[in-house]
């Protein structure tokens, strides 16, 4: 008879290896924290105004032709997908960057200006996690951000100079579900641009104690590569500047799609991605935290 067999005697299950648990709470609350406060409301209510006021002036008045970037504005009465698109056109230069900027500013020098980053740090966070949380925070705020913008473009566009067919920037027509769907995708591809502004937030956020010295820097940064992307003496830097492919996003609306540029766009935003959060890792992992 075997020991399995034999009576009384106890046998050992072996339990099968438990899998370790995602936790979602420390990212919930940093996102409680971003959408509760009346300053960010108050940002992404700005951004929500801006397509507000294209349509109405359109609406009162002739659109005239835009510079620096894909010309949509001349299109708006005759589709209002496209109040969506020049507001997009034109927030991308400030107003979303100030906002992603005063979001990612304030991820690490926040908490430690007001004296909570080391209590944050010792319930215990691991860094990494912490400013993986963050980044991914300042991430979702940059979505909510873009999508701010296109929503609310949408709808009054829609509601002023209605929908149908789009023509197209090369002069051909799509049907409006087609139209929907490359506003859909432009906003998806500014979020993940912004997105990598983030992260070079995240990395200037982490090497001050002051959130508003922090932002400007954020600030000036996607300012100074603008700039530098119109002066033709320096075209050599221009591939590698952070804003240098964000108005690809006008190339969804030609037909075919213009897919090169943007496919660009995509693997810089993504490089910036890599290099500024390990920057911040780097730097947050030595760094002493006192306050």
């Amino acid at each position: 008879m075997s020991a399995t067999d034999a009576p009384g005697v106890p046998v050992a299950v072996s339990a099968a290896p438990a899998r370790p648990r995602v936790s979602t709470t420390f990212l919930r609350s940093e996102l409680r924290l971003i959408f509760r406060r009346r300053r960010n409301l108050a940002g992404l209510a700005v951004l929500a105004a801006v397509p507000v006021l294209i349509a109405v002036a359109v609406r009162l008045s002739t659109p005239g032709r835009g510079d620096g970037g894909p010309d949509f504005f001349s299109s708006i009465t005759e589709n209002g997908l496209f109040v969506a698109l020049a507001a997009l056109t034109i927030e991308l230069p400030l107003f979303l960057p100030l906002a992603i900027a005063a979001i990612s500013g304030d991820a690490v020098a926040g908490e430690a200006n007001i004296g909570t980053l080391r209590y944050l740090l010792t319930v215990p966070v691991e860094r990494g996690r912490l400013l993986a949380v963050k980044y991914l925070a300042v991430a979702l705020f940059a979505l909510v951000a873009v999508l701010t913008v296109a929503l609310t473009g949408i709808v009054i566009g829609l509601v002023l100079f209605g929908g149908g067919s789009m023509t197209l920037l090369s002069g051909t027509q799509t049907g409006f579900g087609q139209g929907l769907l490359r506003v859909v995708l432009a906003s998806a591809y500014l979020a993940w641009c912004l997105a990598s502004l983030g992260a070079v937030g995240l990395f200037v956020s982490t090497l001050t104690e002051q959130p508003i010295g922090a932002m400007v820097a954020i600030l000036l940064f996607s300012t100074a590569s603008f700039i530098l992307d119109t002066i033709p003496q320096v075209a050599w830097l221009h591939p590698f500047l952070l804003t240098h492919n964000w108005l690809a996003f006008g190339d969804l609306f030609r037909d075919p799609i213009a897919w090169q540029t943007m496919s660009r766009g995509v693997y810089v935003a993504a490089a910036y991605i890599v290099v500024f959060w390990l920057a911040a890792w780097a730097r947050f992992g030595s760094k002493d935290v006192t306050s």
